[in-house]
């Protein structure tokens, strides 16, 4: 498939798990890549793509800061000339209980995973504003932008926040053929899930490493934790062109876990 021929994507939090797996897809339908983390590990997946005949570049991006994202989308419009598709992919998350949450925790988890929404997306609407071509915003919530889970309200604020951002941008830029949208994982087979099955075993009980998230999954109408591929098959979906009279929606994508 060529839906994303001569079109320029950029991916926050790109370097693994759902973000690298959307980089992946759209790389195999013909789009020019932008990959972006804070850490090195995303050279490797612009490396990998590059390998399999795909066009992509990486950059260190913290999107928490101004400059940072700012100097993100120079790099994509100076490699391939436009930005069409920003996803705003970036997250983080800590797990405690509320008498040992630390300040510090709460403000980096909402910096991340709102600030960063709101920046990286303002920053990709000027530039889509300025080529006249309309556009597509896509920004990742949580299943706790839906239902807000023990252990995590930093989390679930940050998540509840990303879908306020989501509509209210949606109705800014809908005249201009810019859409906004966003998109609520559930349960995912991501360094992130390893690391809440621990978390959230330790504080709900005497769970060995995978035993709480086999028994999650379990609740799931599927029976199985979802992919990357799970995921990129939805955000693709909404960059598409099939997708240009859906705004200011965030759809869930999380085998029936979450049904509303």
């Amino acid at each position: 498939m060529t839906r994303f021929a001569n079109k320029t994507v950029v991916i926050t939090g790109a370097s693994r798990g759902i973000g690298a797996a959307i980089a992946r897809r759209f790389a195999r339908e013909g789009a020019n890549l932008v990959v972006s983390a804070n850490e090195d590990a995303v050279h490797g997946v612009a490396q990998t793509i590059q390998a399999e005949g795909g066009r992509a570049i990486s950059v260190l991006c913290d999107v928490t800061d101004k400059a940072s994202v700012v100097a993100l989308y120079d790099a994509a419009e100076k490699a391939f000339g436009s930005v069409d598709v920003s996803i705003q992919n970036a997250g983080v998350i800590t797990i405690a209980k509320v008498e040992d949450l630390p300040e510090n925790d709460w403000d980096k988890v909402m910096a991340v995973n709102t600030k960063g929404v709101f920046l990286c997306a303002q920053e990709a609407i000027a530039r889509m504003r300025k080529h006249g071509k309309g556009g597509r915003i896509i920004n990742t919530a949580s299943g706790q932008a839906r239902d807000g889970f023990i252990y995590t309200p930093h989390y679930a604020a940050s998540k509840m926040g990303v879908v306020g951002i989501t509509q209210s941008l949606a109705k800014e830029v809908a005249i201009e053929g810019i859409t906004v949208n966003a998109f609520c994982p559930g349960i995912i087979e991501t360094d992130m899930w390893a690391y809440n099955d621990q978390a959230w075993g330790k504080l709900l009980g005497t769970y060995a490493p995978g035993e709480l998230m086999k028994e999650w999954v379990e609740g799931i109408p599927m029976k199985r934790a979802g992919s990357g591929e799970d995921v990129a098959g939805l955000v693709t979906f909404l960059a598409s062109e099939d997708a240009a009279y859906i705004t200011g929606q965030t759809i869930n994508v999380d085998g029936g876990l979450i049904m509303s």
